[in-house]
């Protein structure tokens, strides 16, 4: 069986908060193969960020594992870890704040190459600088410019060429086109797919957009309130969701077609549990209209349905 590039096991980030312990991300199991794209979607606040961010280490966990070729990074030290971070890179979800307002096109995507003493030569530094580039769609007479005087698309091209700048293997792909027009969402999600092909990457792609990870997926894993409430391939989660909350953010996809202007949505009701030392039991049970009292008995653990279908809830 092939190993997978990435793999957490157990992986938890907890943030003290005057009330208790808030669990941004609880116990998530999961595994990308080389090549391959995960797909990690849910509501605002479920934990998707921290979870990116918690397995590149720009966040510290508070327990669990993160593996990369079979080996654990959370025990390396700043040594180790600097040099990992080649390897691993991520692209995140505001264009603009992520960017140094000071610094050129060309110092931004410099400055990982300078910092991490890749290129020899000043003249290697601005070669390899116009191939990341060409290789994103920026053109050329773009070098000098300032992130103010660019639009959305261009900065967010910015980012990406950052991200690519140090060859990596995996990259976390943090919302990278929720900031974007929906003309340019498509051109930016193609290229991603151009470059993995191109490059051999591997992504864990970050949306609220099922729409939108449907098309560059491989794998899509569902989260609510720091957990893991269902994971499949793409094709076998659109086809067949188990997961109540699944089914709700399915629905609520817009279809541009008159025919199903009169289609029934079933519209997520109740209060939202509270992520800071939350109860027993399914943390969806308040909104989950076929709630009943086992799924307030004990913490759900997730179960393989049907073959690489996961899903955690007490009907399945």
């Amino acid at each position: 069986m092939e190993q997978p590039l990435i793999e957490t096991k157990d992986l938890r980030k907890y943030f003290k908060t005057p009330k208790g312990n808030l669990h941004a991300v609880d116990g998530i199991n999961l595994s990308i193969k080389k090549g391959n794209t995960l797909g990690v979607v849910g509501e605002s606040g479920c934990g998707k960020s921290t979870l990116g961010r918690t397995i590149l280490r720009l966040i510290e966990p508070t327990s669990g594992e993160v593996l990369y070729n079979g080996d654990n990074i959370i025990g390396y030290d700043k040594r180790k870890m600097n040099q990992m971070r080649k390897k691993m890179q991520i692209i995140f979800q505001d264009p603009y704040a992520s960017l140094n307002p000071r610094m050129t096109v060309s110092q931004i995507i410099a400055e990982p190459m300078i910092v991490c003493k890749t290129v020899s030569s000043r003249r290697e530094l601005n070669e390899r600088v116009y191939e990341l580039m060409d290789k994103v769609g920026l053109a050329d007479r773009l070098a000098n410019s300032y992130p103010h005087e660019l639009d959305g698309g261009r900065r967010q091209r910015i980012g990406i060429a950052r991200a690519l700048a140090l060859n990596p293997e995996f990259i976390v792909c943090d919302e990278p086109v929720s900031a974007l027009d929906v003309s340019i969402q498509a051109q930016s999600l193609n290229m991603l797919m151009d470059l993995q092909e191109s490059m051999d990457l591997t992504y864990m792609f970050i949306t609220h957009d099922l729409s939108v990870v449907k098309h560059i997926s491989d794998q899509i894993m569902v989260m609510y309130l720091g957990v893991c409430v269902e994971m499949s391939p793409t094709d076998d989660l659109f086809k067949s969701p188990l997961h109540t909350y699944t089914q709700a953010l399915l629905d609520a996809i817009p279809v541009p077609s008159l025919k199903f202007c009169t289609k029934t949505q079933n519209i997520i009701k109740g209060e939202i549990t509270s992520p800071i030392n939350p109860q027993s039991g399914c943390r969806f049970v308040t909104r989950c209209p076929k709630a009943s009292a086992a799924c307030t008995r004990e913490n759900l653990e997730i179960k393989e349905v049907s073959q690489g279908h996961f899903v955690a809830c007490v009907l399945y």
